[in-house]
């Protein structure tokens, strides 16, 4: 495995959920970005715009968005292979959640996200999965 190759694709996969998530880190960007994605689930015909956030999902969106950017930003600053083994199977995580919120009603907009997190999960954990299959050959 190229090392220094490989934490740039972890630095990739940074810099993609600052930009991803940044907007659920404060109320008020992630209201604006509610708003967004509602507007463009009701403009691809993809059913109803979502129902507002109440102050309880706004504090677990703020949460989620607070917890991934400084896991984002550490990322950045401290780049290390494990980072990448780590947030690999996070995405994992995320893409079945996703999944299957959307299978409960959720808008099918969320699934342009877990495409994204399946990208960087293959992306990220396919390189340390064949180096270890070459260290138990």
């Amino acid at each position: 495995m190229d090392t220094p190759r490989y934490l740039r694709r972890v630095r990739a996969s940074a810099w993609y959920d600052l930009f991803a998530t940044g907007a659920f880190m404060t109320p008020w960007t992630m209201a604006w970005l509610f708003d967004q994605l509602s507007r463009l689930s009701e403009a691809l015909g993809l059913g109803r715009p979502a129902p507002l956030l109440d102050p309880a999902h706004m504090l677990l969106a703020n949460l989620l968005g607070s917890v991934v950017v400084v896991w984002a930003v550490l990322r950045l600053r401290h780049t290390r292979i494990e980072h990448g083994a780590y947030d690999g199977a996070a995405r994992g995580l995320f893409a079945l959640w996703q999944i299957v919120a959307v299978a409960q009603g959720a808008s099918p907009v969320i699934l342009a996200f877990t495409v994204m997190e399946v990208v960087f999960g293959v992306w990220q954990l396919a390189p340390l999965l064949q180096r270890e299959r070459v260290q138990i050959l």
